[in-house]
């Protein structure tokens, strides 16, 4: 605790300052990570993770993003950029459709690189929270081996959050999860007829 006169004040008055580093307190923080899955078919998994990004930085944490089998700039990708410091992500995809069971190579390739990316950031120890989105579909599209995100789960370092997101989560991933969600659909804008729009959709 260190103690610094305030210059709106007289000179017999002093303000407490508590001088912190959010670095010496992420590191010395010695809490379990959790690994957290957000799946299902309803609208609102990767805004959910979104959400969850903003309340770490709002803590001072540290959040990494790998956004699998996506290629545009989404408005959460630009609003990163322009104003969350604390907040990369990264993209490993095209902006098209995959199709299920007949991806292209190179969609197969983005993925794995991604996947390379993602794992250095979860290793270097720079993030409190990474988020893997869309990853459980990038698995179910065997864009991504099942038994390398385990391998990733299970070496990942003590403290570290991570969140994977996307439909289809596997069973072996919800069984090693500490908190599993599921987003469920009930109805949906697009079966009206409505088409996606910006702050929506993107």
């Amino acid at each position: 605790m260190k103690t610094v006169k305030s210059k709106n004040t007289s000179a017999s008055k002093t303000v407490k300052k508590k001088i912190t580093s959010p670095a010496k307190k992420i590191s010395a923080d010695s809490a379990k990570g959790l690994i957290i899955v957000i799946t299902g078919n309803g609208k609102g998994k990767t805004t959910s993770a979104f959400g969850q990004a903003l309340r770490a930085v709002g803590q001072g944490y540290k959040v990494f993003i790998m956004q699998f089998m996506k290629g545009r700039d989404y408005g959460e990708f630009i609003a990163a950029e322009k104003y969350l410091p604390n907040l990369a992500i990264r993209k490993s995809g095209l902006d098209s459709f995959v199709m299920r069971g007949k991806a292209a190579t190179i969609d197969i390739e983005l993925a794995q690189k991604g996947l390379d990316i993602a794992r250095k950031a979860i290793m270097s120890g720079k993030y409190n929270m990474v988020i893997l989105d869309e990853i459980n579909v990038a698995m179910d599209f065997k864009l991504i081996k099942l038994k390398e995100v385990i391998e990733l789960i299970k070496n990942k370092p003590a403290a570290l959050n991570l969140i994977l997101t996307g439909r289809y989560a596997p069973k072996e991933i919800i069984k090693i999860a500490d908190t599993v969600s599921e987003v469920q659909e009930i109805k949906h804008h697009y079966n009206a007829g409505i088409k996606d729009r910006a702050g929506i959709e993107y």
